[in-house]
């Protein structure tokens, strides 16, 4: 990691407990420490093995994309991958944007195959996991729309989760139909960008135009491949769909674990829209996706959840969602050795 890198990594961080501080300032930290303490152990190690359940099953999901670009790897090693997928997403300010091009030059250095393909895999896998996370938020906002009425922060939150279920497909539509000339405009802006890298930094990245041209060509191609495999597909989306439902089934453990527990319909709409957090340039969501879950949670009609509770079980879950796969991942990260992003 470069000096700039570094210091937009601490910003990120610093951010992130800032975030965190306030929330904890909003909650009280007596009823938070109160609410941890009644926490059950065994429970507790039912939410470890969940989160478990969840990164297999996105494994899964990102092994079925490789097969289908013709890169062979076991199970075994794509739930490695995957964790180290998120250890970058979960120190890089961006989250997704910005570990992407690291996580794909792990997976072409355990795979053995371009880095294109490498990044069109984690691409086609972060893509695939969009379409589950909206479709289970539309469904549990329908269910509660007919239980009860929304408060204004509630209707904010659907009208997110359905602009997005609107504009992302538009957005990839109109960018496919035009994927040629988007190649070459690729192409021509990453061209001199490169050859600045070069001047300044001690790496030979500076490529001609037709290279980049021609490699930019071939990740367009390898998503190709992958939108147009229906087993594939089917086999991928059915993997990030399970690996949504362990998220909810561990935050729902969480709840159950502190003796609160709520309704598993309130979590089809909460971690989804928690999740829409991880665009904020906190390093891997955190403090932003909080924030959202527990203001979620103590606004939504019929759940019933207490400021303090919420946090405590979000704290829960979300030390369980974000530093499990930091402790594998970071080892998996150890022993590869991608130090070269």
């Amino acid at each position: 990691m470069n000096g700039a890198q570094l210091r937009t990594t601490i910003l990120g961080f610093l951010g992130t407990f800032a975030i965190l501080g306030l929330l904890l300032y909003f909650v009280g930290i007596e009823g938070l420490v109160r609410e941890l303490r009644r926490a059950d152990p065994a429970t507790l190690a039912l939410v470890l093995v969940v989160t478990l359940g969840w990164l297999a099953a996105w494994g899964y999901g990102l092994r079925t994309v490789l097969h289908v670009l013709g890169a062979d790897v076991s199970f075994v090693q794509s739930f490695f991958i995957l964790n180290g997928a998120m250890f970058s997403n979960n120190i890089t300010p961006f989250g997704q944007a910005g570990g992407e091009p690291v996580t794909a030059l792990l997976i072409s250095k355990v795979a053995d195959t371009e880095y294109e393909r490498g990044l069109a895999a984690i691409a086609s896998v972060d893509s695939l996991n969009f379409v589950p996370s909206i479709s289970l938020a539309l469904a549990g906002a329908g269910f509660y729309a007919t239980q009860t009425s929304f408060g204004r922060r509630l209707q904010f939150a659907t009208a997110v989760i359905v602009g997005l279920s609107v504009a992302v497909p538009v957005v990839a539509f109109v960018g496919w139909r035009n994927r040629v000339r988007l190649r070459r405009t690729i192409s021509k802006l990453l061209a001199p960008v490169l050859r600045f890298v070069t001047r300044i930094a001690p790496v030979d990245v500076a490529l001609s135009r037709e290279t980049i041209e021609t490699r930019v060509a071939g990740f367009f191609d390898s998503i190709e491949r992958v939108a147009t495999d229906r087993r594939g597909l089917t086999l991928a989306l059915t993997a990030s769909t399970a690996g949504w439902m362990f998220q909810m089934v561990a935050l729902w453990l969480a709840f159950l674990a502190i003796g609160s527990p709520v309704s598993f319909a309130v979590l089809l709409f909460v971690v989804p829209v928690g999740a829409i957090a991880g665009v904020t340039p906190l390093p891997g969501g955190a403090g932003g996706i909080e924030a959202v879950l527990v203001g979620v949670l103590i606004s939504l009609p019929g759940a019933g959840v207490e400021k303090a509770t919420a946090f405590a079980a979000v704290a829960i879950f979300r030390g369980a969602i974000y530093w499990v796969p930091i402790v594998i991942g970071g080892g998996v990260m150890s022993v590869v050795g991608v130090d070269s992003v």
